[in-house]
């Protein structure tokens, strides 16, 4: 018996494989996470100066495999060692090893986090196709989530890329038919543009980011128009939940941006694994 054919027979072998290959990427995400939004930042500055006539001192070249991994403290260079997936966060306390000083808890917290989402990808989907494109999905949403919470960003390098895959994958009814996942990502952006200058027009204000039209977009690639109603009602109920909360507690001014990138995420995952059902209940109840 091949191992591949393992894989197939015993779906508790497959779920753990899984398990601890997103372990490994929840690592990786880490570090797109941290570095993707500051690579953008760099080649604004770059391409800023450039405008202006000016060139750049020439700085460390820096993307998402150069330089090594670093303490933010200190400097000191993560070994391979001390960049096991949880194993060395156990291992080192909680600290670096040269300076002592804290890492941060949001690095093991998405590692555990991409590591569970991915055993639940292995375990609806089994071993099929539909897991591996269902994995790459949960993965960018993942990150996105996190880069918008931390930086109100969505990099177009993954939305992008997202988006035009969703249509691939379903091009032999992945996770929808082509028709609904070509017309998914037309109201998926039209939707939420529509809603950014309705209130603009009324308020003069941007209530949110063209990259969260481009995240709504490359979610009806993949799942179709008909998850979209979901997906906005639960991310728009969550969001204002949230957002009334934090400003309640005075954590936030009513006028301060609130990401919605989180919780379009939020609401993708729920529609992947249960829209479906949801829908089928929401219909049952006319």
């Amino acid at each position: 018996m091949t191992f591949i054919t393992q894989l197939q027979d015993t779906p508790l072998l497959f779920m753990s494989m899984i398990t601890i290959i997103g372990l490994m990427v929840g690592s990786f995400l880490n570090v797109v996470i941290y570095r993707l939004p500051e690579m953008i930042k760099r080649d604004w500055l770059q391409q800023c100066a450039e405008l202006r006539g000016e060139t750049l001192s020439s700085s460390e070249k820096f993307n998402l495999m150069v330089p090594r991994s670093a303490c933010i403290h200190c400097g000191h260079k993560i070994t391979a060692l001390e960049n096991i997936p949880i194993i060395s966060y156990v291992a080192l306390r909680g600290r670096c090893a040269q300076c002592k000083k804290p890492i941060s808890l949001r690095y093991p917290l998405i590692e555990v986090l991409t590591a569970l989402m991915s055993g639940l990808v292995a375990w609806h989907f089994g071993f099929s196709l539909l897991t591996l494109a269902a994995l790459i999905f949960v993965w960018a949403l993942i990150a996105l989530a996190v880069i918008d919470l931390n930086t109100q960003l969505l990099p177009d390098d993954i939305t992008l890329p997202l988006l035009w895959l969703g249509i691939l994958v379903n091009l032999n009814n992945g996770f929808t038919d082509i028709n609904s996942s070509v017309i998914g990502a037309v109201i998926g952006y039209l939707s939420l543009w529509s809603i950014y200058w309705c209130f603009k027009l009324l308020t003069g204000k941007e209530g949110m980011g063209y990259g969260d039209f481009k995240l709504l977009a490359a979610i009806g690639a993949w799942l179709g128009w008909a998850m979209l109603p979901l997906v906005i009602i639960f991310s728009s109920l969550i969001g204002a939940v949230v957002g009334i909360s934090l400003i309640l507690k005075s954590k936030h001014d009513k006028n301060s941006t609130i990401p919605f990138g989180p919780y379009l995420a939020g609401g993708a995952l729920v529609a992947l694994f249960a829209g479906e059902k949801i829908n089928q209940m929401y219909l049952g109840l006319f």
